[in-house]
């Protein structure tokens, strides 16, 4: 059976939109159905880095929350940085360090309201309790915000 190529995805944010544009950013484990990420020294590794990546100003996480075989993601990025580049930097840091075996790709979605922006961060921050990992929104141990963000706080 021949199955249809995948097309990689851009990744690229056009000129007109603007500098510190959010994006939904979601990463995916290569297999499904197995928890890679909702493991205490995997997580560890995970917000560590998008904590460093923060701090570095490569870009900069609202909000970031792993289920077992995937991660969500509100990040901006500044115009020097790509998109693609830092995604797949920190993907690659995780993968050397905690043997999480990722997706070629990832999705992203820009938000383009500050409505969306609220609808997507409880959407995030809902995720575990819809998939029945914990009862009630901030139980699950694996979302994080950086200290400096208090707009989309992980409850």
């Amino acid at each position: 059976m021949a199955f249809t190529q995948r097309r990689p995805l851009p990744h690229t944010s056009p000129d007109f939109v603007d500098d510190g544009a959010v994006f939904f950013l979601t990463v995916c484990c290569a297999e499904r159905d197995r928890n890679q990420l909702a493991i205490d020294s995997t997580w560890s590794v995970l917000q560590s880095a998008a904590g460093h990546y923060h701090a570095m100003g490569r870009w900069h996480v609202r909000l970031l929350l792993a289920m077992p075989d995937h991660a969500h993601a509100l990040v901006s990025f500044p115009r020097e940085e790509a998109m693609k580049r830092v995604v797949a930097a920190w993907k690659h840091y995780v993968a050397r360090q905690s043997g999480v075996v990722w997706q070629r790709d990832f999705f992203d979605h820009r938000l383009r309201t500050e409505e969306s922006l609220q609808e997507k961060s409880a959407y995030i921050r809902d995720n575990p309790v819809r998939a029945g990992l914990c009862v009630e929104r901030g139980q699950w141990p694996y979302g994080w915000s950086p200290p400096d963000v208090v707009a989309t706080p992980v409850e």
